[in-house]
This record gives structure tokens, C-alpha cells and sequence, in this order.
């Protein structure tokens, strides 16, 4: 039977991993002095970023599944699970993390800016793959805040550990740009299958029983997470990807619009606008004129 783990505190967390616990709410972990295990599910009420230097089995995220190789680092915020499958056998885990607990920010800057960081809501299979230079940089901020984690606490101890963590998460941002560009190639051809799973909604009966696409609609159907698809559709067309859906409706409505046969009430619904007017406005919003005028104008 799957071993399952709920880590709440760091203390549980650093114990987990045969670590002394410097700090209530924060650790920089190194896993080689952890005891050999297997797989394991386990439950965060912690942000988590772990840098694994060994493969150790099949991430599970949800129902999508990523091949956990060296070198990659992977965001874990509170509340989300993680699943290391495959693993039956016990093997000795390695790499780095930095862990820690949310009341550690309440009150900063960081606290209001952390929603931001939206790699935090990535999957598994989205994860930041480090150049042997952005490694670098990441023990090097992890040897700042572990620096201060053997210090005496006094005044200044919560501002420097809270403040180097900001600026390690600045450089994961800067990072998942960088694999964003590198990654062109891939990106640009989930743009194209976006086009073409709209187009596909759009020609089907979709909007009848559904509605709208949402952005977490297109997201699943491309199997990828909300945020990294959002990110990755802002990042290739300078759009986000609710106002490039709304685009790609009014493309379609416009077409529509020409169908004297039916009325515009008609054509929100097979767009699937719940009420006609919520049509009306967007399509005024988005042309400047109504669609009757704009049939009329055409």
C-alpha cells in the first residue's frame, strides 16, 4: 500500500528528511542525509521548491504524470499533492529544497507579490530545466538564506531570509522566461494547436452544450496547466489567453453577424452566450458598434 505523508510544519518536514529544524518556518534541505525511501504521496501545506539531482520515479500532478529527470526544479505551493510513483524499490534521494511555511512572509512585501509568481501553479510536467549557470545561482541563494538560518536571530534575521527568497523567485522568473524563448519551437506549436482546437469548438456543437471555451477548458484539452498555458499564450503573442479567445469569437461572430437567416439572439446562443446581451456588449466592446449595426454597416 502507497505510503501517504501530510507535511503542515517545518519541523515534520525536516524530520522527514533527517534534518535539524534551525528555523520554525523555513529550511534549505538537503536530501542526500535523508534516509532511503521509496515512493510516496505527499500533502503540502507548505511552498516547496526542490532541485533533484537524481531520478527518483514518475511524478504524479493531478492526472497528468511527468518523468522526473536530473536538473529540473519544481514549485509545490500549499495545498497541492505531489506523487512519486514507479518507485517500489527504496533508493537514496539527492539534490537541494527550499521549504517554507507561509506565516513566514505574513506581513512583507512578498506576501502581496506571491500570487505572481505563477509558477507556482504549473504542473509537474511544466517544470524550470536549469543551465549548469542558473544552477549556480541557485545554490548560491540557497547558501544565503542557509547562511542566515546559522546565524543568531536578531532584528534584520527575518528581512534578509524573506528578501533572499524573493530574489531567488525573481531569478526562477527570469529563468522560466529564458526556457520560454529556448523552447520556441514547442511553444509555437501549442499556439497552433489553441487555433485549431477553437476553430474545432467553434465548427461543433460544443458551444450549445458547453458554452464559452474557458481558458481552463483549453488548458485541460492541451494538457497543460491554467497558468502555464496562460503564461505561455501572453509570452508568444502578447495576449493573454482569455483576450485570445474573446479575439478568436469576435473573428467567428463577425461571420456570423452576416447570417441574415437568424437574429442575433440566435447567433450569441450558437456561440454559446448564455444571454444575448452579454454578446451585444462584448461585440460592441470589442468593434466599437453593435451587431446589428455592424450587419447593417457590412
Amino acid at each position: 500500500m502507497e505510503q501517504a505523508y501530510h507535511f503542515d510544519t517545518i519541523g515534520q518536514y525536516n524530520e522527514f528528511n533527517n534534518h535539524a529544524t534551525l528555523h520554525p518556518l523555513v529550511s534549505i534541505v538537503d536530501f542526500s542525509k535523508a534516509k532511503e525511501r521509496t515512493g510516496s504521496r505527499m500533502t503540502f501545506g507548505l511552498y516547496c521548491i526542490f532541485l533533484k539531482d537524481v531520478k527518483c520515479g514518475n511524478l504524479k500532478y493531478g492526472c497528468g504524470y511527468y518523468d522526473y529527470q536530473e536538473g529540473t526544479l519544481v514549485f509545490v505551493s500549499p495545498g497541492q499533492v505531489i506523487d512519486v510513483e514507479n518507485k517500489v524499490d527504496y533508493y537514496q534521494p539527492m539534490g537541494h529544497g527550499l521549504v517554507f511555511h507561509p506565516d513566514l512572509i505574513k506581513g512583507t512585501a512578498l506576501a502581496k507579490s506571491i500570487n505572481e509568481y505563477s509558477f507556482f501553479g504549473y504542473s509537474t510536467n511544466e517544470a524550470l530545466h536549469l543551465s549548469e549557470k542558473e544552477r549556480k545561482i541557485v545554490f548560491d541563494c540557497f547558501a544565503k538564506i542557509e547562511y542566515e538560518l546559522g546565524q543568531s536571530v536578531d532584528k534584520h534575521s527575518k528581512k534578509l531570509i524573506v528578501s533572499n527568497i524573493e530574489l531567488f523567485l525573481n531569478y526562477c522568473e527570469r529563468f522560466y522566461d529564458r526556457q520560454f524563448i529556448t523552447r520556441e519551437n514547442v511553444n509555437k506549436g501549442i499556439l497552433e494547436k489553441f487555433e485549431n482546437l477553437l476553430n474545432g469548438y467553434f465548427s461543433s456543437d460544443k458551444p450549445h452544450g458547453i458554452g464559452l471555451p474557458s481558458v481552463a477548458y483549453c488548458a485541460k484539452e492541451l494538457h497543460l496547466s491554467a497558468n502555464y498555458f496562460g503564461d505561455l499564450i501572453k509570452k508568444e503573442t502578447g495576449k493573454s489567453s482569455q483576450e485570445y479567445i474573446q479575439n478568436k469569437i469576435m473573428d467567428v461572430a463577425k461571420n456570423k453577424v452576416f447570417d441574415t437567416d437568424k437574429t442575433i439572439s440566435e447567433i450569441a446562443y450558437d456561440l454559446g452566450f448564455k444571454y444575448p446581451q452579454h454578446f451585444t456588449r462584448l461585440f460592441k466592446q470589442k468593434t466599437g458598434v453593435t451587431p446589428n449595426a455592424y450587419r447593417n454597416l457590412n
